[in-house]
């Protein structure tokens, strides 16, 4: 039976390309499946031979503390470059996104306790 192996939502093209191809190297009999139109289904890569778990884990694994390391590391020089993203920064490309954000996330705040500021009268 096929065993989940990685998980493709919410991953860059990116990273997604770069598991495809250590898979690959690594000679594991994987396929992918999509989410499909209504998202009803899993986007993920599945292993076919249930023999090859443990090794296509550790290398996924390896690969993955490989990637939050370097991750880790760019975000650091970002940081001391000044460079890194805030909400200022954010703020300051894109005002009225960041200001409409804003004030959508106060409404639905505001509406979802308005019930409650009735029941304290």
């Amino acid at each position: 039976m096929a065993h989940l192996l990685f998980r493709l939502r919410h991953v860059t093209d990116e990273e997604a390309m770069e598991v495809r191809q250590l898979l690959e190297e690594h000679g594991f009999d994987v396929y992918e499946t999509q989410a499909g139109f209504f998202r009803l289904g899993v986007d993920a890569i599945w292993l076919r031979d249930p023999a090859q778990q443990d090794d296509a884990e550790a290398v996924l694994a390896r690969y993955q503390a490989e990637r939050l390391a370097k991750v880790r590391r760019e975000h650091e020089e970002a940081l001391a470059r000044d460079d890194a993203p805030t909400l200022w920064r954010r703020f300051m490309a894109h005002p009225l996104q960041v200001t409409l954000v804003i004030v959508a996330v106060l409404m639905i705040a505001l509406l979802t306790l308005l019930p409650f500021v009735g029941l304290a009268r």
